[in-house]
């Protein structure tokens, strides 16, 4: 029964609870595990509870000094990390326009061939920069040393970003002679060009980010820090379907670099692609993809990774949207489990502050869960309609969501689905990108990556990413069975790249090489065709160390243990057209089966996981079923804002679950908090007595499902002065011995005490 709590005949039982201090973070909860950025100081409005703050930008703010807007966040129990663009700032304009030095840099700008700046933002008030050495000089001296000297021991410089329609600079022109020794040549005229001048944005921004970090970690040791450096960065899929050039898994091998945050979120994942000849946003299949090869990048390495969701975006859209995208986003993430660090969010202040549609504004259409697709409505003609907060049952779920993210543990458990199929790309998948027609070439939304993977991961098969970057380890293979590759829409920029894989096929590897290799990228100038090198296309070296001669035919190829596949045809021809895979997906599979000897290669219409006490479920559509997933027990559904307690669950394609399984709790007498919008701090147990502390931003509502040995006979709760929460409400559930509990929340904290 729902009941409101009438605290004031507990007061006399309970009052040695009154007064207490706010608390500072302390023992586990130091652990840098979860994280958030912003550029403001804390509010009470904005206090996430994560482990750690990530303060964007080292300029004072108004009339708050960088060191002051450190502080307010040191202040309330925070550790403190800093971020800020290393292609681009707000506050850049020092630089940009002179009075950091007295000299205007406006050739550092980066210029696209109509000759325009490419400006960040609408203010037009700082460009991407090229990352020349003045402008790292600038960035060293002016936030990365006060940073440090600020007591930071920990530097995000975030997205390395060189679009693919820039490269006319003069500051770009002097790079390139100097990179290649011979004078710029405009990249539109050729497709030789469009690759040698994103080849050149890549190393630009490797080596800035060498030299940046370097002198980080130079600086802070002569001042007694370990400083560690990260990369917050798109996946090297979304930069390559947003014609972006990023240095992304080459950074892997700097020893200056210590991690990555995957920046995977709504506006990353929307990005549509094609499958079965229709182009529409997939948000979460997409999301799949772009952790997978975020944790990819990482995995052999042993560097850190933390994955972002946004419960919003930086697109203008309705709420609705927002959290269908979020729901399918966050499971995404969870289904790598061996990934357990988070930032939770990016910029709080306009999730919980500014106003965004209430109602949809976009057709929906496609699945039971009636996705979006492209059709928006033009925001000039459509109606306005009514604008507002975040919704508390949206805010009160997402926070739930994210307090999750506390507990959520590394797994040794798999993805439901046949193990071992994995897809080669490399960071040259960017360099093929370009705004301008490339004659005899064209791959639409990246199809020839997606040909490769969607056709299995769409048919529920846990389809992994590799890196070319990474072969020289010897775990980053282990586990592949199959590897999907091409050479359509990427080029190898090593040979030793051939010798890993060619050892990897004669140990009894099997590759699927599906490619006509006969786009213009082929006779770029590149090792295969320099330097005592004379092959017409890279793949014709792979071939020749495998023994099976240039440009083979198509068909099936014994190279000691393994076995090569070719297949004549654009992974893009699989997807463009309805039904276009069926013949890829059935050689795979006999693989899969006969070659590999990997056991059946399943195919189904979902994907299940298990981590701790938490299931993960997703359901696709457009699958080989239209059936949804059943699954049965005693859950609490961690994407309801009541926190409903269940027995079974019903998630169609389309849609995604997030539940807590009661029945895998080991100490079912033991009083605790399964789930809550809140972080709980100060836990206290007694023979009769139960008590904690809970902290979350003002103008939410918290809800808590707290699991007891038996209905409790009193609970008591106050805020941070002693006063009484009289509009507290409480439900006990018998079957499952949890009690939901829902308040106001308040960032100081609230106490909570029950007698039992």
């Amino acid at each position: 029964m729902k009941k409101t709590i009438n605290t004031v005949c507990l007061l006399s039982f309970f009052i040695i609870f009154i007064g207490c201090k706010p608390l500072a973070r302390t023992g586990p909860d130091k652990l840098e595990k979860t994280t958030f950025q912003t550029s403001g100081k804390w509010k009470p409005t904005v206090d996430v509870r994560a482990d750690v703050v990530i303060i964007y930008g080292a300029e004072d703010k108004g009339d708050l000094t960088f060191e002051q807007r450190v502080e307010s966040w040191r202040n309330r129990g925070y550790t403190v990390h800093f971020m800020t663009g290393i292609a681009w700032g707000s506050r850049y304009c020092p630089y940009f326009e002179g009075s950091w030095d007295g000299t205007p840099h406006l050739d550092d700008g980066q210029v696209n061939r109509q000759g325009d700046v490419l400006w960040h933002g609408s203010s037009k008030k700082t460009p991407y920069f090229v990352p020349t050495e003045k402008f790292l000089k600038y960035i060293k001296e002016k936030h990365i040393k006060r940073a440090i000297d600020a007591g930071i021991d920990a530097i995000y410089l975030e997205e390395p970003e060189f679009w693919a329609k820039a490269g006319y600079s003069q500051s770009f022109k002097e790079e390139w002679k100097k990179y290649y020794g011979f004078p710029w040549r405009p990249q539109h005229l050729s497709a030789e060009n469009t690759y040698l001048s994103n080849k050149l944005k890549y190393h630009l921004y490797y080596k800035a980010l060498e030299d940046c970090f370097t002198y980080a970690k130079t600086y802070g040791k002569s001042k007694g820090m370990n400083i560690r450096c990260y990369v917050p960065t798109h996946s090297l899929i979304n930069y390559s379907q947003w014609m972006i050039v990023s240095p992304e898994a080459s950074l892997a091998s700097l020893s200056c670099v210590d991690g990555y945050i995957a920046q995977v979120w709504t506006g990353t994942s929307a990005e549509p692609n094609y499958f079965n000849g229709k182009e529409k946003e997939r948000v979460f299949e997409t999301a799949y993809l772009e952790y997978g090869c975020m944790e990819a990048m990482t995995a052999p390495t042993g560097r850190k990774m933390f994955f972002l969701t946004d419960p919003i975006e930086d697109r203008e859209f309705d709420w609705p949207y927002y959290k269908q995208n979020y729901q399918a986003t966050f499971t995404a993430q969870l289904l790598y489990p061996e990934i357990n660090n988070y930032e939770v969010m990016p910029w709080p202040d306009r999730i919980y502050e500014k106003l965004y549609y209430t109602s949809e504004q976009f057709k929906k259409g496609g699945g039971i869960a009636g996705s979006y697709n492209l059709e928006v409505i033009n925001p000039e003609i459509v109606e306005k309609k009514e604008k507002a907060l975040i919704p508390r049952s949206y805010s009160t779920q997402m926070q739930v969501m994210i307090n999750s993210l506390n507990q959520m543990p590394v797994s040794s458990n798999k993805l439901s689905g046949s193990q071992g199929v994995s897809v080669l790309m490399g960071n040259s998948l960017m360099f093929q990108r370009s705004p301008d027609v490339i004659e005899g070439y064209d791959d639409p939304q990246l199809s020839n990556f997606y040909g490769e993977a969607l056709p299995f991961l769409k048919r529920g098969v846990p389809i992994k990413t590799v890196h070319v970057e990474n072969l020289s380890y010897p775990e980053t293979l282990k586990e592949t069975k199959v590897l999907l590759m091409t050479y359509s829409n990427l080029k190898p920029l090593s040979d030793v790249i051939h010798t890993y894989l060619a050892k990897w096929v004669r140990s009894g590897g099997v590759i699927v090489y599906s490619s006509r290799d006969s786009d213009p990228f082929q006779t770029v100038q590149e090792w295969w065709n320099q330097n005592g090198y004379n092959y017409e296309r890279p793949s014709d070296h792979l071939f020749h160390l495998l023994g099976i001669g240039s440009y083979p035919e198509e068909g099936e190829y014994l190279c000691g243990k393994g076995t090569v596949y070719i297949i004549r045809k654009d992974p893009k021809e699989y997807i463009l057209d309805k039904g276009g895979d069926d013949d890829y997906v059935a050689i795979v599979k006999e693989l899969y089966e006969r070659k590999a000897d990997a056991g059946k290669l399943v195919l189904k219409n979902y994907f299940y996981l298990e981590r701790g006490l938490y299931n993960v479920i997703a359901v696709l559509d457009e699958s080989v079923s239209e059936e949804p997933y059943h699954i049965q027990g005693l859950f609490i559904d961690l994407f309801d804002n009541y926190l409903s307690v269940l027995t079974n669950k019903t998630v169609y394609p389309g849609e995604q679950s997030f539940l807590m399984d009661i029945n895998r709790i080991e100490d079912k007498m033991k009083p605790q908090i399964l789930a809550a919008a809140s972080r709980t701090y100060n836990e206290k147990r007694t023979k009769n007595s139960y008590s904690f502390i809970t902290k979350s931003p003002l103008n939410t509502t918290d809800v808590m499902r707290i699991l007891l040995p038996s209905e409790p006979k009193l609970i008591f709760i106050t805020d941070s002065h002693g006063n009484e929460i009289i509009n507290a409400t409480w439900q006990w559930d018998k079957r499952s011995k949890t009690g939901l509990l829902r308040f106001e929340n308040n960032p100081d904290g609230v106490k909570v005490s029950f007698k039992i």
